[in-house]
C-alpha cells in the first residue's frame, strides 16, 4: 500500500517523485520563509548583522582617529545606534558608545545632530571599571 504524501506548506497531494516534498518553488520559498522566521536564533543574526554593518560603517569614515560627522549620512546608510557593545565615560561625563574598537558620541551642534567618531585607546580601559551608565 503507497502512502499518500502531501506538501509541507500547503498539504495539497504530491505527485511524482517519492522523494518530493514541496508541489512548486512557491511552496519549498514560502516554507523555507517561514521556518527560518520562526528560528529563535534569528535574532541573534539580526543583532550580529547590525554590529558588522555598524563598524563597517564607523570604520569606513574613521580613518584619522577623531572625526565629526552628520549624524544623517550614517543613518542613510543603515547605521543604527541602539546596536552597540560597550560603552565609555570621559571625564567630562561624556558618554561614548563602541561598536567594538569605533566609537561615537551623539552631538548637537547649530541644531544638527552629529557624531564625533573616535577610536578605541588604550587609556580607556584603565576608566572602564569604573564607569557606570545611569
Amino acid at each position: 500500500m503507497r502512502i499518500q504524501k502531501k506538501c509541507l506548506y500547503c498539504e495539497k497531494s504530491l505527485t511524482g517523485r517519492t522523494d518530493k516534498k514541496y508541489c512548486d518553488l512557491h511552496c519549498k520559498s514560502a516554507f523555507q520563509y517561514k521556518k527560518e522566521k520562526e528560528n529563535p536564533e534569528r535574532f541573534y543574526n539580526k543583532v550580529d548583522n547590525q554590529l558588522k554593518l555598524n563598524r563597517k560603517i564607523l570604520k569606513e569614515f574613521n580613518k584619522g582617529g577623531k572625526v565629526i560627522i552628520r549624524a544623517n549620512v550614517l543613518l542613510e546608510l543603515g547605521f543604527d545606534p541602539n546596536f552597540f557593545t560597550h560603552y565609555w565615560k570621559n571625564q567630562n561625563e561624556d558618554i561614548y558608545l563602541f561598536v567594538y574598537e569605533y566609537g561615537f558620541l551623539k552631538k548637537i551642534e547649530q541644531k544638527k545632530e552629529k557624531y564625533v567618531l573616535v577610536i578605541w585607546q588604550d587609556y580607556m580601559a584603565k576608566n572602564l571599571k569604573n564607569t557606570k551608565l545611569s
